[in-house]
């Protein structure tokens, strides 16, 4: 199982252009991609906190939102990529007839088109969003409902993730779990301290781990 944005799917180039054109129509400067992209993973609210030099209000601050997520749903996939690697592995992963799905803190109302967008959709086992179930990662419940989707039982899974909480999430949950190292790391971000049961540099160290660890 993979996180979403920053583990599976490059999403920085949309969200950072839906998050500047907001900032601009609200009379904000354009924010760095260096400083705001590491923020990815803990949601938009995150980003547009880490782009403003003095926080604002909360009537600004959910401006900036709204526009935000209205670019970013139209503008779902325009530069969205995977990450060099996963495809590769995803082909490999169902060519031993293994199963594969998503855990995201991202809402349904982005998730799914982004999968469709993407071609995944028909191809995964599962695909859970932040609010998919009453509880967000860390908690253990959207992993668990991910395994009720996909039919397996958590101890047969890894989870793959590029923040702290999702490696607590797939530990809170009885999975295996890989830190992804060329995800969204924040600046002081030690992956190597999250507890994961390996860090990994690329997506193609996966299947070798599972097949080393999982698959024997």
């Amino acid at each position: 199982m993979f996180d979403l944005d920053g583990t599976l799917v490059d999403t920085a180039p949309d969200l950072l252009r839906c998050l500047n054109s907001a900032l601009v129509q609200h009379g904000f400067a354009e924010a760095s991609p260096i400083a705001v992209k590491p923020f990815i993973s803990f949601g938009s609210r995150a980003m547009i906190k880490a782009s403003l030099t003095t926080p604002v209000d909360k009537h600004t601050e959910e401006a900036l939102l709204a526009t935000m997520l209205d670019c970013y749903e139209n503008h779902i996939a325009d530069h969205s990529v995977f990450f060099a690697g996963i495809e590769d592995t995803l082909d490999k992963i169902e060519t031993q007839g293994l199963k594969w799905g998503v855990v995201t803190n991202k809402r349904q109302r982005f998730t799914n088109p982004l999968m469709a967008a993407l071609k995944l959709t028909d191809r995964a086992a599962c695909i859970v969003s932040g609010d998919t179930t009453a509880f967000e990662k860390p908690h253990p419940e959207p992993m668990l409902a991910a395994c009720r989707q996909a039919g397996v039982e958590p101890r047969h899974c890894v989870y793959v993730g590029d923040a702290s909480h999702d490696i607590a999430a797939g530990k809170n949950a009885n999975m295996k779990t890989l830190a992804a190292r060329y995800g969204y790391l924040k600046p002081g971000d030690l992956p190597e301290t999250w507890g994961a049961d390996a860090v990994i540099e690329s997506p193609l160290q996966i299947t070798d781990w599972i097949g080393a660890h999982l698959c024997r």
